[in-house]
């Protein structure tokens, strides 16, 4: 993605819109996300063919200076490869002067961030989960998206027509007027667009470059803690001592009778099957539909609920309080994950943290993964070793504090806001009393299971598991290779 110099009181914003294409526009969108697709395919089969031949060649026994040279994944070099090898190669020349270049170049700028990360990755230098080498794109599965830079891209005076390059101008199904506004006061500047087939319809989303005045918070000196659940999807505890309960929706949950019905007539009707060839029938086709209306509802019923509270959330408080959840490992628990799916943990903190920033003058701190916000009790500060997720009321042994669970979640997180003035993060001391220390239990060991104590118990014996045995050559075949490197 591009990245653009943001003048100073100016943010980068998106404004999406669904739009209305007829069926000749609907075919040429179609269009130029399948060949951004098409694009990233060659792409990432040009670049890898390099990789493929040199390794070929070296169990030719090929000097390693006479081996083919390495092919460029940068965008520049994959533009001007491209380039070349569309008017030549057989699989282009026939139908790419159809779409706009600007589809091809979305394929080739997807396939060039896939190599970088990719690379980092393997260099240890991205964070979050390893990337794998890029993979051709399925047909079938790909979600189409294509994104254009240059040309006519504007809204419509008329607020509800887009333009877009070789698309031409599509009617949407809403008004335009919160950007066309904005555009012609000169208050903002349109960057680039991107269109997309999702939840069964077209999105138009303009990336703007926005002047945006920071907001003054309507309680600027309260300080508020989330604590996000299942039960309650949040509890919000504030300084002043007021406890507020957000209940779930439960979106999913409440929709899976009416999907048990359409998956239903959906099994009963002839589907389609890769292996013989065999097309869906008319019935399955309208069946799927209805099917996935649900699924989609679903999705913008969450989407809207999610949005209203951290709208609220960033508007009302000085300093909000979060905890970093570890939200995919939470949903390896298979009885927990469709439910902490539904509730949107890692969307309501992502919401937070860009709302907070551009819109008001607000603080977010967020808490230790590791921080006891449930074990410590919010009166005294005393932390237990354990406590069950059954367990819903908390009782303090050492002050005798009787509370509800997550209530003492929430204040435990609004205090934690103080703990840079009066070096404590428990509830009942924000002012005065020094930290109580924490006994055994709150610290971040691994708890000692059954094979732990087995491993334990084979070291002191002097005994080698099998699982050790495996390490212990795996690291002897890595500390060769590296010294053979």
């Amino acid at each position: 993605m591009t990245k653009f110099q943001t003048q100073p009181g100016f943010v980068v914003q998106a404004f999406r819109f669904a739009l209305d294409p007829n069926a000749s526009q609907e075919h040429a969108l179609r269009s130029h996300c399948g060949a951004a697709r098409v694009a990233y395919n060659w792409a990432v089969g040009w670049v890898t063919a390099s990789w493929w031949q040199r390794r070929a060649e070296e169990t030719y026994g090929i000097p390693q200076k006479e081996l083919t040279e390495w092919r460029s994944w940068s965008l520049p070099s994959l533009r001007k490869a491209f380039n070349e090898a569309k008017h030549t190669d057989p699989r282009f020349t026939a139908w790419w002067e159809e779409n706009s270049k600007e589809a091809y170049n979305t394929g080739l700028a997807n396939a060039a961030a896939a190599f970088d990360n990719y690379a980092k990755s393997k260099r240890g230098q991205r964070k979050g989960k390893r990337a794998g080498m890029p993979r051709f794109k399925s047909k079938r599965k790909t979600r189409l998206a294509c994104r254009f830079t240059t040309g006519t891209i504007r809204v419509d005076a008329d607020g509800r027509h887009v333009t877009l390059p070789r698309l031409g101008t599509i009617r949407t199904h809403e008004p335009t007027g919160s950007l066309r506004t904005r555009v012609h006061a000169g208050t903002a500047r349109v960057l680039s667009a991107t269109v997309r087939h999702e939840r069964g319809r077209w999105l138009a989303s303009f990336q703007v470059e926005v002047r945006r005045d920071i907001v003054r918070v309507a309680r600027p000196d309260v300080v508020v803690g989330i604590d996000l659940g299942v039960k309650t999807l949040a509890v919000l505890a504030d300084s002043t001592g007021e406890i507020r309960t957000i209940p779930n929706p439960r979106h999913y949950d409440r929709s899976l009778k009416l999907l048990g019905r359409t998956s239903r007539t959906v099994s009963r009707r002839q589907g389609p099957d890769r292996r013989t060839g065999r097309k869906p029938s008319k019935r399955w086709v309208k069946a799927n539909a209805a099917r996935n209306k649900v699924h989609h509802r679903v999705g913008n019923l969450r989407t809207d609920a999610l949005h209203k509270f951290t709208t609220a959330v960033a508007a009302e408080y000085g300093t909000i309080v979060v905890e970093d959840l570890h939200v995919a490992g939470m949903l390896r628990n298979r009885r927990l994950a469709r439910h902490i799916a539904d509730a949107g943990f890692g969307e309501i903190n992502r919401q937070l943290n860009y709302k907070t920033g551009q819109r008001h003058a607000t603080r977010m701190i967020v808490a230790d993964r590791w921080y006891p916000s449930s074990k410590t009790c919010s009166g005294c500060g005393a932390v237990k070793a354990k406590l069950p997720l059954h367990v819903r009321t908390y009782e303090c042994d050492a002050c005798g504090l009787v509370i509800d669970r997550d209530d003492n979640a929430a204040l435990n997180l609004a205090a934690l806001a103080a703990t840079a003035v009066t070096g404590t993060g428990v509830a009942g001391d924000q002012d005065t009393a020094p930290a109580v220390p924490k006994p055994r239990g709150a610290d971040r060991k691994t708890r000692t299971t059954r094979t732990r104590r087995k491993a334990e118990a084979g070291r002191a014996g002097g005994a080698t598991l099998p699982h050790q045995r495996q390490t212990e050559t795996r690291d002897r075949t890595q500390a060769e290779a590296l010294t053979l490197w």
